[in-house]
């Protein structure tokens, strides 16, 4: 849970296999609403709404803690530069910056809370879900440091540590470094407004 978004994953530690993410914009108005943008299970879920109205919502901004029907939900609070959701706007390819409208329904977003990530690739037009990992992440000093846990197109991935160079320039987190692959990496993420 992040801002006014949420990603709910599941993924078998003992395989590395990626299980399911569904995700979305979630408020409380009379009880607790949720608008799926994703759902890798069930692709005509996206676009529902889904109301509960007896859910025990337990929010504490000063704590960072949030309980949904019991299960806790823990923000990090001691990283407020990064924490929150993001959209990918810019990613260097052969050299060259290539900028992205975050407004369109093709988004790559990346959400950060409680010390842990997760990204995710979908496009709420076509229902479309194209790949999401995530796991524990620190930063510190400009060194952004991502613990990958989960990976839905590679369970080779999970495991591996990616270390990025970052700063926030104009509100934007710009951070380099390789891939899980090797490749140099280059992006530019835009804090998420709506």
């Amino acid at each position: 849970y992040s801002d006014r978004y949420f990603v709910v994953s599941k993924y078998n530690t003992e395989n590395n296999s990626f299980i399911s993410a569904v995700g979305g914009i979630y408020s409380f108005n009379e009880g607790y609403i949720e608008i799926l943008e994703f759902d890798s299970s069930d692709s005509t879920n996206v676009g529902d709404t889904v109301f509960y109205k007896k859910v025990k919502v337990n929010v504490r901004n000063d704590s960072g803690k949030m309980s949904l029907d019991g299960i806790k939900y823990i923000k990090n609070i001691g990283d407020i530069q990064l924490a929150g959701s993001w959209l990918m706007s810019g990613i260097e390819r052969r050299g060259e910056m290539r900028m992205r409208d975050v407004n369109r329904p093709r988004k790559t977003m990346k959400m950060l809370a409680g010390g842990r990530f997760q990204w995710i690739a979908y496009d709420i037009s076509k229902k479309g879900f194209y790949g999401t990992g995530g796991g524990t992440y620190t930063a510190e000093r400009g060194n952004y440091i991502e613990n990958i846990e989960f990976f839905s197109r590679d369970s080779n991935t999970v495991g591996k540590s990616l270390g990025f160079d970052f700063e926030i320039k104009d509100g934007d987190w710009h951070h380099r470094g390789f891939s899980s692959k090797g490749d140099p990496k280059y992006e530019i993420w835009t804090q998420r407004k709506q």
